[in-house]
Parts: C-alpha cells; structure tokens; sequence
C-alpha cells in the first residue's frame, strides 16, 4: 500500500514538472511589443465619430522607437494635422512596466518640442488583461490634470492597446466615446522623424 502511494506521488510530481508554468500575460503582451522594436508601420482611423473627422482619410504612422527592459516609446504621427499642414509628430505612448502591472501615459508636445499643458496623462492596469490586449483606466493623477485644465468629460477614460500578429490597435473609450486608429504589421514603413521634442 504504501508502495503504492509513493509510487503515485512521484507520477503526480514528474507530471506537475513537465506542465510549464502558466505565463504572465503582461509580460508576454510587452515582451510582444518589444520584439518589434525599431519598426514603424502605416495605419489609419478604425473609428467613426464626427469627434475624429479631421482624421479621417488622413495618413498614419506608428514607430516602436525606443524599447528597454521595462519601458517602450511608441510615437504616433499623422500626416497634414501639423499647423503648416504637415505631419503632427506630438503625440508619444509610453508603456512601461509597474510592481504591479503595465503603465500607458501619452507624452504632448509642441513643434517647439515644449510640453503641452496637458501631458503624461493615462493609466495603470486593473486586471492582468491578456496577452494581445490591456487596459488602462485613467489614473487619479490624470483626473486631477483634467479637472484643472476644465476636461472633466475626460475623468472616466479607458485607453487599450491590442497587438497580435495582424497588426497594434490603440483606443480611447468613455461614456459616448469610442476612438480607435489601427496599423498593420503587413504594411511595415521607413521609421519616421522623431516625434517633436526627442
């Protein structure tokens, strides 16, 4: 009998060795993204809300610039939104890593390369999401930025960030907002100029 048990403890032991540990999904999800690192790629407005219409038709490039062991600078520029009607290269995401999750904060800056009033807006993780999309509800942080600079309406964001093999999708979601421009990992570009300020 008591061969037995042992015999069926060593099966279960040799059986729980050879199952791989189960693998965090914030880190496969930013691991995913890094591995792109340097590539930049075209894409275009996803959505359809007359908030976006200056957007629309409009060309659009992401650019994995900048990656390390917990940080990734993911400029987003958009051709003929600039003021002399080129290229706007204001807007960087900012994913990084926390103790307890992801980060997503959105660098704004003038042509000048000075900050806008409203920068380094965004969110932590509340969940572990999945390996192909997180999300960000905005952080306490950010409210208070927007109060003060009279965006209350946007106190209650929710940004994510989805990227599988087709391609990285970003979008902004509130009560009657949904906002989305994705980019397609088939359509690769020559990495742009620096975003305004780097």
């Amino acid at each position: 009998m008591r061969r037995g048990t042992a015999l069926l403890a060593a099966a279960m032991l040799v059986g729980c060795a050879s199952t791989p540990a189960r693998a965090n999904p914030q880190d496969a999800f930013f691991e995913g993204l890094a591995a792109r690192c340097g590539q930049a790629y075209a894409g275009k407005l996803a959505s359809d809300q007359e908030a976006d219409a200056e957007m629309r038709g409009k060309a659009m490039v992401m650019h994995i610039r900048h990656c390390t062991a917990d940080r990734i600078e993911i400029p987003f520029h958009i051709d003929g939104m600039a003021e002399d009607g080129g290229w706007d290269r204001s807007r960087t995401w900012i994913i990084s890593r926390t103790a307890t999750g992801l980060r997503l904060k959105h660098d704004h800056r003038h042509a000048d390369g000075t900050s806008d009033d409203v920068t380094l807006y965004g969110g932590d993780t509340a969940d572990a999401g999945s390996s192909a999309r997180q999300t960000f509800p905005v952080d306490a942080e950010s409210i208070a930025m927007f109060e003060r600079t009279g965006r209350g309406v946007s106190t209650t964001n929710i940004w994510s960030v989805e990227t599988t093999d087709a391609g990285f999708t970003y979008g902004l979601d509130r009560e009657g907002r949904h906002f989305r421009v994705a980019f397609d990992y088939a359509k690769p570009v020559a990495p742009p100029p620096a975003p305004w300020g780097w």
